[in-house]
């Protein structure tokens, strides 16, 4: 890897768990000079002064993005349009804008509809696969990203420079980088997390729905709480998700439904032979899965 010079200022705006964590890991690796933050909450934003997340809290966006090196957008999705109208008068010429959405056709949408081209010659959209399931920036630390994947989708019009350096800098905070199609991106991202955190949700509400919901979670083991982990991800980030990659994540269900329903015809008919089936395939899967994430299927 070529060596990539230390950020004057790096600016985040949307200043939680991803934002945060990415400020301290260039931080621990002497990567940045002044970080400043850009949120909603005064007081969160004081909180994360006094963790050390950040060294300012930025007035407005103007004085935000004066002479800013790198950009981070790590606000919810649903608030992408709304940032990118806000940002875009205010951007340098040198500046490089890259995000954290987990969605991207959306961001990039967005990204043509209010930058000029100088500027999304600068833009690098991404997704950093990698969270928790507690939010905010309390939750935040330098080694969230360390062996996990970042996705870059960079425009036909994205310079290669601003691309290699996003790329760099995602390294150096531990991670493995690769380049996708926003479309491609979508899919795969709404089949293996969207669709997932859409179940463990719905489990948790038909759970809690039920006559006894106490006992229903009172004998639950150690596979439901592992399934159901991510429910405790923040609502209004994953209702913001969901909205904006509906169409690949409303295809995601029905092909779900398919599935259970399959499944439920099997158990109607005590056909243990087709469950034994399905069972050890997904096994079978899962294990090989397990043992080289990066394998096909």
């Amino acid at each position: 890897m070529t060596q990539t010079t230390a950020l004057n200022k790096l600016v985040i705006i949307g200043v939680g768990l991803i934002g945060g964590s990415f400020a301290q890991a260039l931080r621990s690796a002497g990567m940045v000079k002044h970080i400043v933050g850009v949120g909603r909450s005064r007081k969160n934003m004081q909180y994360a002064v006094e963790l050390g997340v950040i060294d300012e809290i930025a007035s407005d966006i103007a004085s935000a993005l004066h002479h800013a090196d790198l950009v981070f957008l790590a606000m919810p999705v649903g608030q992408t349009k709304y940032i990118m109208e806000k940002i875009a008068p205010h951007l340098q010429a040198h500046t490089i804008v890259t995000d954290a959405g987990s969605t991207k056709q959306d961001v990039i949408a967005a990204a043509r509809h209010y930058l000029s081209i100088q500027s999304r010659h600068h833009f690098v959209p991404g997704h950093p696969i990698a969270g928790a399931e507690q939010s905010g920036v309390q939750a935040a630390h330098p080694d969230l990203y360390l062996n996990k994947h970042v996705v870059l989708t960079p425009l036909p019009e994205t310079g290669t420079d601003a691309i290699e350096r996003v790329r760099q800098l995602w390294q150096i905070c531990g991670a493995q980088v690769s380049l996708m199609p926003a479309n491609e991106h979508d899919q795969v991202l709404a089949a293996t997390s969207h669709l997932p955190h859409i179940l463990a949700f719905t489990l948790m509400n038909h759970l809690s729905s039920t006559d006894q919901p106490e006992n229903m979670l009172r004998f639950a083991g150690s596979g439901f709480r592992d399934f159901t982990r991510i429910a405790s991800s923040s609502p209004e980030m994953w209702r913001d998700i969901c909205l904006a990659n509906r169409d690949a994540l409303l295809e995601q269900i029905d092909a779900y439904q398919d599935e259970l329903n399959s499944l439920r015809e099997m158990l109607k008919n005590n056909d243990s032979g087709a469950l034994e089936q399905a069972f050890s395939e997904a096994r079978e899967i899962r294990d090989r899965w397990s043992k080289n994430k990066d394998l096909m299927i």
